[in-house]
């Protein structure tokens, strides 16, 4: 038996998927609006979400690039009546686990569901290091070595994000689609100028080589590997 989280805001289909996955003996949590949804994963942990892409309120799709960049791994499924490729695609690079295309039948999605259950569950620090920086998310610090640093909270945020992806070059669009979707200061000289002011307190040095940030010419940014 699982804890689900369903965001589906047409009443009827909800009812019916919440009817039938109870009946699987899952524990199902049902929002229609998207912010509710969005609101209820930042209060309560689900072993499986079901997300519609199209909601009132927070589109499906926002809520899982939320999710994901404050370092959410619960599995997700989305729900969503599109079905060409590139859509599939960005749902998949935004992080879903899977994509089940309306209309579906009930056991389908009941089965995609067990599938994801079976997977052995991902162990997760909430604490993230690189070298010999620190990052508690949960206290909102950060240290080097002995040395508490402080960040903006927004310049905190792109930093955690980084650090949750290490091995990955992000675009300036990316970056500011993903981790400061709502920010009113979300451009790319605000950007720029966030990762002037996370160097300056992070870096060891003023060498822009050895940075905590690198600069990929004409790519975008990621965290400079070990």
């Amino acid at each position: 038996m699982a804890k689900i989280l369903l965001v589906e805001d047409d009443v009827d289909l909800a009812m019916t998927i919440g009817d039938g996955l109870t009946a699987e003996r899952h524990t199902v949590e049902t929002f229609n609006d998207g912010l509710d949804g969005h609101d209820t994963l930042k209060m309560t942990e689900y072993d499986v979400i079901v997300l519609d892409w199209d909601l009132p309120g927070m589109a499906g799709i926002d809520i899982l690039k939320n999710f994901r960049a404050a370092g959410g791994n619960t599995p997700v499924i989305m729900l969503t009546g599109k079905g060409e490729i590139a859509e599939k695609e960005q749902g998949l690079d935004s992080g879903a686990d899977d994509y089940v295309t309306k209309p579906f039948n009930l056991k389908e999605l009941a089965a995609r569901i067990r599938s994801l259950l079976r997977r052995p569950p991902l162990s997760q620090s909430n604490v993230l290091k690189h070298g010999n920086l620190t990052l508690d998310p949960t206290k909102f610090r950060i240290t080097r070595g002995e040395n508490e640093l402080r960040l903006l909270p927004r310049d905190f945020a792109l930093l955690e994000f980084l650090m949750r992806h290490p091995n990955e070059i992000f675009s300036v669009d990316t970056l500011l689609s993903r981790v400061w979707q709502y920010d009113s200061d979300a451009t790319p000289e605000g950007l720029r100028v966030a990762i002037r002011r996370i160097r300056k307190v992070v870096d060891e040095s003023d060498d822009l080589s050895k940075s905590v940030i690198e600069n990929i010419s004409r790519v975008g940014y990621r965290l400079r590997p070990l």
